[in-house]
């Protein structure tokens, strides 16, 4: 794993809310996400095959599926659904970007991971530089406060589903090959996504070329990509550490809707920025010793 891997994660990761927008208005999110996890399963199953990987015990197996179920059922459904009904994608990665916060407390208590007063300090101040760059969004023409109740529901079960399932992943997800594990874990979001189409979706799907382009990218670029640098980072580094680089995701988000949608950042999204990108310094600059 190189220095610029987390940079790579967080930029690839930023544009998961973006590829979400734009195919969302052709299919209904879980049958996207499930026609989206069937593609990912493919293209996993020819390098699982290319490689030779070795498959994990029947045990090893559950706790992946698990991680799966959390990390990507939950975590997936809540902020396709959230979008779906009406929050801005501004919003939802405003809220989901609070997962740093929630994954120190979980990995404090069920990890006894030792996190210092200057990484709770980070935290801390993540959740007002992530609050910053999206202020202005927040307070502009959008009225936010449109949105239904169940929205802001389906954003937190997207916030508990992340968490637990990063904190899950390390404490129960070692030892299992990075490919062979994230097949197991599509395979159970697969289910849960195929029951939710079948219960409350009618299946439909607009097929065109801007939903072809936004399921292309979500499978190659988040699905594979991003979520393959996800595993690798939680393996090998403290889970408030990694949970660290979601603060990054609102301000490159932002910046992304600029460039994509002329989207102005003002002042203050930009002070919001700074603030971000000092919180992840504090947690993940390790102290050095002489």
């Amino acid at each position: 794993m190189t220095r610029f891997t987390p940079v790579l994660f967080v930029w690839l990761w930023s544009t998961g809310f973006i590829g979400a927008k734009y195919g969302l208005p052709y299919a209904e999110p879980f049958t996207l996400l499930l026609y989206r996890m069937l593609m990912t399963l493919l293209v996993l199953g020819f390098i699982a095959r290319w490689l030779k990987s070795s498959w994990p015990s029947p045990q090893a197996a559950v706790h992946t599926a698990v991680t799966g179920l959390l990390v990507h059922g939950l975590y997936l459904g809540g902020v396709f659904y959230a979008i779906d009904q009406g929050m801005s994608a501004g919003v939802v990665a405003l809220i989901v970007g609070l997962q740093p916060l929630l994954t120190a407390v979980f990995a404090v208590l069920l990890l006894r991971e030792d996190v210092l007063a200057r990484q709770w300090l980070g935290l801390l101040t993540g959740v007002v530089g992530v609050a910053l760059v999206l202020s202005e969004k927040m307070g502009g023409t959008e009225q936010i406060e449109s949105f239904p109740l169940s929205t802001l529901v389906w954003a937190l079960i997207a916030l508990a589903g992340i968490s637990a399932g990063t904190v899950y992943q390390k404490r129960h997800g070692q030892g299992v090959q990075l490919i062979p594990a994230t097949i197991i874990q599509y395979c159970s979001a697969s289910l849960l996504f195929a029951i939710g189409a079948f219960l409350f979706e009618t299946g439909e799907v607009e097929w065109n070329t801007q939903l072809l382009l936004a399921t292309g990218w979500l499978v190659l670029g988040l699905s594979v990509g991003a979520i393959l640098l996800l595993m690798q980072l939680i393996q090998r580094g403290a889970a408030s550490q990694v949970a660290s680089l979601f603060y990054l995701v609102p301000p490159v988000t932002a910046l992304e809707a600029y460039i994509l949608f002329d989207e102005r950042l003002g002042i203050v999204a930009v002070c919001g920025g700074i603030l971000t990108v000092l919180a992840v310094a504090l947690v993940m600059i390790k102290k050095r010793v002489v």
